[in-house]
């Protein structure tokens, strides 16, 4: 156990929860239900185009640019369009469908259960994520994860996004705990540990995706079950 830390933040979606098994085996199934076969011809590009999409719209989300609800059909719509299926019905379908499944799955992190129960009995525990706030507190719930937090932070609801400070200052003040005594545990380098550097919150990456980078941080993994080491 460390001494040093008192508090530890968690990301949740590709950090315990397994957000691209998860969203992959759902949109596979609406793919089916839709029957979007007869459309579009192989399903592996539509899903990688997918991923396009839906990256630059959670980054427009990010940025207030566009709102949550016109997230969740738009990234559906604009990749129909690039198979010349123009149908708002469809998207807003899929996207609500897609939403109800998504976060009822419950594939995670290899040891992400073991970890958070570890350190639970060590630390206290807070979730930190920028998901949709309905969709957070299911995956929390059907994976059992929830009832080894103290608190659960949605950007949603602290009004900020992360990396933007304010988000993890509200964060910090909510839970009454110091950045010089917390640590944030997340995959995302530029909005979870550069987002925590920038107020003076130690990190560890968790970078199981191997990305090359040149910055300088606390601590960096590529498998959970290294935390053991650290914390």
């Amino acid at each position: 156990m460390s001494e040093k830390y008192k508090h530890v933040f968690l990301d949740l979606d590709n950090t315990l929860w397994d957000f691209k098994a998860n969203s992959h085996d759902t949109i596979t199934f609406l793919f089916e239900k839709y029957k979007l076969a007869e459309k579009i011809s192989d399903f592996d590009e539509f899903y990688n185009k997918y991923q396009v999409i839906n990256a630059g719209l959670w980054q427009l989300y990010r940025e207030s640019k566009i709102e949550k609800n016109q997230l969740r059909w738009k990234r559906f719509y604009d990749t129909f369009l690039l198979y010349g299926i123009v149908d708002l019905k469809l998207a807003e379908n899929f996207g609500n469908d897609y939403v109800e499944m998504s976060p009822r799955k419950t594939i995670m992190f290899p040891y992400a259960v073991e970890i958070v129960e570890y350190l639970s009995k060590k630390y206290q525990l807070y979730i930190l994520t920028n998901g949709f706030k309905e969709v957070q507190y299911i995956k929390l719930e059907n994976t059992g994860l929830g009832k080894f937090f103290r608190m659960i932070f949605t950007s949603e609801e602290l009004g900020f996004q992360k990396p933007n400070k304010q988000c993890f200052e509200k964060a910090l003040s909510l839970a009454e705990c110091k950045s010089s005594e917390s640590i944030m545990i997340g995959d995302d380098l530029e909005i979870d540990i550069l987002g925590a550097k920038n107020v003076g919150i130690d990190q560890i990456f968790f970078n199981h995706e191997k990305r090359i980078h040149n910055e300088e941080i606390s601590f960096e993994i590529e498998s959970l079950t290294e935390i053991y080491k650290i914390l």
